[in-house]
């Protein structure tokens, strides 16, 4: 008969013993599941369905040049933010600049003017008071007054003359100050450029575009709401979404616009939510889901979506009942957000297990690990 070294025997006998007394004491006492749990609990909740909806913006806009004019400088490029007044392009001012001090030499020469023409005029008043006064005396001529008369008519004529002259120079001027205030084509909104159009040494004409401006910060989602759950719906109304890649959002009803397509009997609405903005690659045209309610809310036995595990012929959920998970069956009824309804098999104040219960066993011990006093 083959002996067995020392070391090996010594270690067959151990195993022998330690198997002989009931195994290893963490698979003799076994451990307790961590899971967590929550609360079946009545809420108002109304029936949801989901929808496809999709990032858009409240403020885009192609950026024109106000003014006909050669490009100078382009000092942005796509991709970059601007803020809102900062100079996108400029136009080559020189010969705004000639007209400009034209314009405003102009209206000095009609300023001018306006001193002789009122000079004349109080000098032809003075003449006219003057034989005005002999009226009464031998002295009084009426044809030096007839003539002093129409003098002074035809000075206050030429001051009104030399003024619409300083009005037409100050318009003149004010258009010239104009067109170098808008060689400067500048962001009405802080946004991301999404296209350049022009180059230096263009000419343009009024009106063409410069620069095309996403305002990032006015990103909404607009989804299609079939026109019969359009009364379900209102301004301020609080909804879910969530994103391709599973992350929520917490979004509320902006508008409802009174828009109808007559091939499919939508309209669309349109959300807003902060995180939109917080989250990285946020774009224009990104796919998101929006559960809306179809109905007005109610109160309801809720459980978790997480709690259920199916099994045959339904589902079922743990109970956490004195330390230990007890399957029971249930019967639910309509989706309710990240609930559904139960209908049968459950009560108010009841714990689930809602993770870690696709390893359970009937009767396992299990531990707790947050969202509802253990049962």
């Amino acid at each position: 008969m083959m002996r067995l070294p020392d070391p090996v025997r010594a270690f067959a006998i151990t195993a022998m013993l330690i198997f002989a007394a009931g195994g290893p004491p963490a698979l003799a006492q076994g451990r307790a599941a961590a899971v967590g749990v929550e609360t079946v609990e009545t809420r108002s909740i109304a029936e949801t369905i989901p929808l496809f909806a999709e990032v858009v913006t409240s403020r885009e806009g192609t950026i024109a040049s106000r003014i006909s004019g050669t490009i100078d400088r382009v000092l942005v490029l796509e991709g970059v933010l601007v803020a809102q007044g900062e100079v996108l392009a400029e136009l080559d001012t020189e010969l705004l600049s000639i007209l400009n001090r034209q314009a405003e030499a102009r209206r000095a020469e009609a300023s001018a003017g306006i001193a002789t023409a009122e000079a004349r005029t109080e000098r032809a008043l003075n003449a006219l008071n003057r034989i005005e006064g002999l009226r009464d005396t031998t002295s009084f001529s009426t044809s030096r007054f007839d003539e002093a008369q129409g003098n002074y008519f035809e000075a206050q004529g030429q001051l009104a003359e030399a003024e619409a002259r300083v009005q037409s120079a100050e318009a003149a001027l004010a258009e010239t100050r104009y067109q170098l205030e808008r060689a400067r084509i500048t962001a009405p909104f802080t946004g991301i450029v999404l296209d350049v159009h022009t180059n230096p040494g263009e000419f343009i004409s009024s009106g063409a575009p410069v620069v095309s401006l996403l305002d990032i910060s006015a990103f909404e989602v607009e989804a299609s709401v079939p026109a019969r759950y359009i009364s379900v719906l209102k301004t301020g109304l609080a909804v879910k979404g969530t994103t391709e890649t599973g992350e929520k959002l917490d979004m509320t009803v902006r508008v409802l616009l009174p828009v109808e397509d007559p091939s499919t009997r939508t309209r669309p609405v349109r959300f807003t939510s902060p995180r939109l903005l917080e989250m990285p690659g946020t774009a224009i045209g990104q796919s998101l889901t929006v559960s809306i309610p179809i109905s007005k809310p109610r109160d309801v036995l809720s459980v978790p979506k997480d709690a259920l595990v199916q099994a045959r012929g339904g589902w079922t959920v743990f109970v956490s009942e004195d330390g230990k998970a007890q399957p029971r069956m249930v019967q639910i009824g309509v989706a309710l957000g990240d609930r559904f309804e139960v209908l049968d098999g459950l009560a108010e104040g009841d714990v689930v297990v809602t993770r870690g219960n696709e390893r359970l066993r009937p009767g396992q011990d299990i531990a707790p690990m947050g969202g509802a006093d253990q049962g």
